[in-house]
């Protein structure tokens, strides 16, 4: 068929439904009001990106097959990125440029975060996230050490979830306002 290369590609509803379920708990109200997350553009991007972040240092320790989950929804979320700088205004030929940025951005939380969950010290997680969400400069607030405290939630939560459920398009994270502050 001649113009099958213009043919709207199959949506895999799995990788919809993970992508979904981060978007959905990235855009909770308690992360602005209550933990103190800019509610910005890059506020936004950041809550998204910690939780993918979340669920690949989740999916890393399953077999080969099931990583591939991960690379889905990643994919999904680049192209998402594209779409919003494009529904923002952001004109073509700056596109590449400003996904170029926004893949630094990822890789570099990415590292700090997958350093600071792959350690106990709750002060690393949480000046990682003080500077890189709250944008924070010197000891993390309480409001970084209550963030860094539902992470650990999260990824705990994510710990117990069976790779089935992944394959299914289940993911869930706690409710924010249920996780306690972490003690100063």
């Amino acid at each position: 068929m001649k113009f099958q290369l213009f043919a709207p590609r199959a949506v895999n509803s799995t990788f919809d439904a993970l992508y979904g379920a981060i978007v959905a708990q990235a855009r909770l109200p308690s992360f602005y009001l209550t933990y103190g997350v800019p509610d910005t553009v890059e506020g936004r991007f950041d809550m998204i990106v910690l939780h993918l972040i979340l669920l690949f240092h989740r999916l890393t320790r399953e077999p080969e097959q099931s990583r591939g989950l991960g690379q889905g929804v990643f994919d999904l979320f680049c192209r998402d990125m594209d779409h919003n700088l494009r529904e923002m205004g952001v004109g073509d030929l700056s596109v590449p440029k400003e996904m170029r940025r926004l893949a630094e951005a990822f890789y570099g939380r990415a590292g700090a975060y997958e350093q600071a969950l792959g350690s106990s010290d709750d002060a690393l997680l949480a000046a990682a996230l003080a500077k890189n969400v709250l944008t924070e400069i010197g000891s993390p607030s309480s409001k970084a050490l209550r963030l860094a405290a539902y992470t650990r939630e999260a990824a705990r939560r994510l710990d117990r979830v069976d790779t089935n459920s992944f394959a299914r398009g289940a993911l869930s994270f706690p409710d924010p306002e249920a996780v306690p502050p972490a003690a100063a």
